[in-house]
């Protein structure tokens, strides 16, 4: 699974189909969650126009379809294949149900991308009363990856999509559902995201023996779906800042990512990287990130992850609460 060109060659401007020059997966097969918008479906088509045999879940079914259209005609003209299966993150029933059917067909997985998700969304709580962000980004994750864990073969990877936004906040065992914190959106999606960095640091540890590595990625700042709850001002408010910090240090300023770069880390990780590049690791704009102070403010044009978020206490920590919560062993 390795591409014909060096990976340190890719970087912020590369695109999906950069990463994937000259890479055939026929005879891989991927599971991507979140293919009804955005990155999934970039994701999806990807990795089916390069051979692969790509499982997309989505919790809107008749969205997914409607938006993986280019996605089954890139499969179908490259010897790829494309089906849907139906996930709810923010409903462990449904996630147990996905993962039932999946078991019951038996056919293993290559590598499972972890790519669904909510952003600093309102205060709410899943069907199973979790605080939303934190529920549907990593338990409803944290319970299909691991019921599904015996379908991944062995030398496969887990890629689970994080963000910058870790640095927002470490996890808050004590507290994960803000019953005794004020609700604040980006605080929760930064718990929630860096949940899926020790969630993979963790998940790493415990399948490495047998060759299954795997990693978080932050896909970098792209303008889709995921923003659709954000307050505009807010967000002008921190590129202003970040544009201050690129200027003073003679950079050019901030640029969104488009949807082709910002699933290039997600494949780039999944199927170029080396296994032992990035397992355990917190991945950016195809490479590995390097641990930044927790001092950094959030909003920041440093690149990196905050230590907090590949702590391997920490990792096992979430492991053993997020067992707890759900009510099941893994």
């Amino acid at each position: 699974m390795t591409n014909i060109l060096e990976a340190t060659s890719f970087g912020a401007t590369s695109t999906t189909d950069d990463v994937l020059f000259g890479v055939n997966l026929k005879g891989k097969r991927i599971l991507v969650t979140g293919v009804s918008a955005g990155i999934g479906v970039e994701t999806a088509r990807s990795l089916a126009a390069h051979g692969a045999d790509v499982v997309g879940a989505a919790r809107d079914l008749n969205k997914a379809n409607a938006a993986t259209e280019q996605v089954r005609k890139d499969a179908a003209a490259n010897g790829g294949t494309f089906e849907l299966v139906e996930l709810d993150l923010a409903n462990l029933k449904s996630v147990r149900a996905c993962a039932d059917g999946l078991l019951a067909k038996g056919e293993p997985f290559d590598v499972v991308i972890a790519n669904a998700g909510v952003m600093a969304i309102p205060f709410g709580h899943t069907a199973d009363g979790f605080e939303t962000q934190f529920g549907t980004n990593h338990l409803g994750h944290f319970v299909l990856v691991n019921r599904i864990a015996a379908l991944i073969r062995d030398g496969g990877r887990l890629i689970n999509l994080s963000s910058a936004g870790h640095r927002y906040s470490n996890i808050d065992l004590e507290d994960p559902n803000f019953e005794h914190t004020p609700y604040d959106p980006f605080i929760a999606y930064g718990r929630s995201k860096t949940a899926n960095i020790l969630f993979a640091v963790e998940f790493d540890k415990r399948h490495r023996d047998r060759g299954v590595r795997a990693a978080a990625v932050h896909p970098g700042g792209i303008q889709t779906e995921l923003g659709r709850y954000q307050d505009p001002g807010r967000i002008e408010k921190m590129i202003d800042q970040i544009n201050q910090q690129r200027a003073a240090q003679g950079r050019d300023p901030f640029q969104w990512k488009t949807i082709p770069q910002g699933g290039a880390t997600s494949v780039w990780a999944a199927v170029v990287a080396s296994a032992d590049e990035i397992g355990g690791q917190y991945c950016e704009d195809c490479h590995v990130g390097v641990i930044v102070s927790d001092d950094d403010v959030p909003v920041s044009i440093n690149e990196g992850v905050r230590g907090y978020a590949i702590d391997a206490k920490a990792a096992e920590a979430l492991w053993n609460k997020s067992e707890e919560l759900v009510g099941e062993s893994f």
